[in-house]
């Protein structure tokens, strides 16, 4: 292995964790990896990635990454019975990095522990799903000791493509991608409130839709669930559950600093019926497993209308 390479340890291997970890083998990093579910970690191994048995393999790794769904999880991997070090005890790595999106607090309390054990937590979310990745518009936002922030930079910055923005100490790029993410929802609950009114109107979804990605409001993100909504297509990137975490997240640093937030309040409560909406009726049967996107065929309901697939070729604003 070339001197500029590491050796790095990567755990989870979900639709974002996978291939954020095959840009690090691209590079030619030594990657090991462990996935609570081995076999959603088996690609890796055919792209040059050594899966390893246990978590606790992962301790001699130069930089540790994890990209997990929740801080509970982050907390078990590290430092559970079966995790990189048992019970909190014995040898981690001297950078930890994580990449999920967690609370505050459990980050802080992560940070805690593993300062006592003598490792660097650099907190480093990313903004995308796997679609954006992909398209390599993937960014990054890190926090953290600005020595480990520094030193790890160039290795999210394989999967960060589109730029790595470091923040400052502690968990303010945690602050940052919950401010991310309850923007995301707030824009997307009023995206499609906008859209079915205008198709009411007799407007074709896909038409009023193009003029929005091309006007002054337009973005990444409106494009990229253009295709989604023009043709009532609910593959997961995101789910509705890990959506309302997030808004949740979001409305308790709210309370924490005295900040009215009006208007995610209102959208949290939104999807909090349609997920209570998906345990009964029959037509959002398996809705939890879709995209939070499918969210739009409950408001279409409210306003009296039923949301179909136009069938239209869509751009997405991430095609190459």
């Amino acid at each position: 292995m070339a001197a500029d390479k590491k050796t790095v340890g990567w755990i989870g291997t979900g639709r974002m964790g996978f291939p954020m970890a095959e840009r690090l083998l691209a590079a030619g990093h030594e990657v090991r990896i462990w996935n609570r579910t081995r076999d959603k970690a088996a690609g890796l191994e055919k792209a040059g990635g050594r899966l390893v048995d246990k978590a606790s393999d992962l301790a001699s790794t130069e930089v540790l990454f994890t990209m997990i769904s929740t801080g509970k999880v982050l907390e078990e991997v590290l430092f559970g019975p079966a995790g990189v070090a048992p019970g909190g005890k014995g040898r981690m790595p001297p950078i930890v990095v994580d990449c999920s999106t967690i609370g505050i607090d459990e980050s802080a309390s992560i940070r805690a522990r593993l300062k006592e054990m003598g490792a660097d937590f650099v907190a480093a979310p990313v903004s995308g799903n796997a679609n954006v990745l992909r398209a390599r518009k993937l960014s990054a936002v890190i926090s953290g000791p600005e020595k480990a922030s520094r030193a790890v930079e160039p290795l999210v910055a394989l999967f960060a493509e589109r730029g790595t923005s470091y923040v400052g100490e502690g968990e303010l790029a945690r602050v940052v991608k919950i401010a991310h993410n309850v923007h995301l929802g707030v824009v997307f609950e009023n995206l499609v409130e906008i859209t079915l009114l205008a198709e009411k109107a007799g407007v074709p979804r896909h038409a009023f839709l193009a003029f929005i990605n091309a006007s002054v409001v337009g973005s990444t993100f409106t494009g990229y669930k253009t295709p989604a909504l023009v043709n009532a297509d609910w593959t997961p990137t995101f789910t509705p559950e890990l959506l309302r975490k997030d808004l949740d997240l979001g409305l308790d640093l709210a309370d924490r600093y005295g900040v009215p937030m009006p208007a995610t309040a209102i959208v949290r409560e939104q999807l909090h019926a349609y997920i209570g909406a998906t345990h009964v009726l029959p037509q959002f049967k398996g809705y939890l497993q879709k995209d939070f996107a499918a969210l739009a065929e409950a408001m279409a309901i409210s306003a009296g209308m039923e949301l179909k697939s136009e069938n239209k070729k869509v751009p997405s604003g991430l095609e190459s």
